[in-house]
């Protein structure tokens, strides 16, 4: 098991994880102390309220993530459809021509053989 020192919001930190996970923990600690640089001065806060700050940010920014990717994928879905509603149109109007033809054409051999 590895062990890393984590460095948030000027407070100092020992983890414990997987080998190998070090550098990925160490990247992840950079983006709360970040936040918790945006939740106040830290040294005015208790540990577990510039944690309990920074936690709240972070989710916040994940919520609002979320919303816009499923506002991403709700649009891409109506496109979809339109673009869907727009090939049933044209499959529609092509058949209809086509039913139209094989109309006519029936007419005609029709009248060809009431005249022979």
């Amino acid at each position: 098991m590895g062990q890393v020192k984590l460095e948030i919001g000027g407070r100092s930190f020992m983890v414990t994880c997987q080998d190998g996970e070090e550098s990925h923990l160490g990247k992840l600690a950079a983006m709360v102390s970040e936040k918790a640089g945006e939740a106040g001065d830290p040294a005015g806060l208790t540990e577990s309220r510039m944690l309990l700050f920074t936690s709240l940010l972070l989710a916040d920014e994940l919520h609002a993530n979320r919303n816009a990717a499923e506002s991403a994928q709700s649009e891409a879905s109506e496109e979809a459809a339109a673009a869907s509603g727009l090939a049933d149109e044209k499959t529609v109007t092509a058949l209809e021509k086509l039913a139209d033809r094989a109309e006519s054409f029936a007419n005609n051999l029709e009248q060809a053989a009431n005249h022979a």
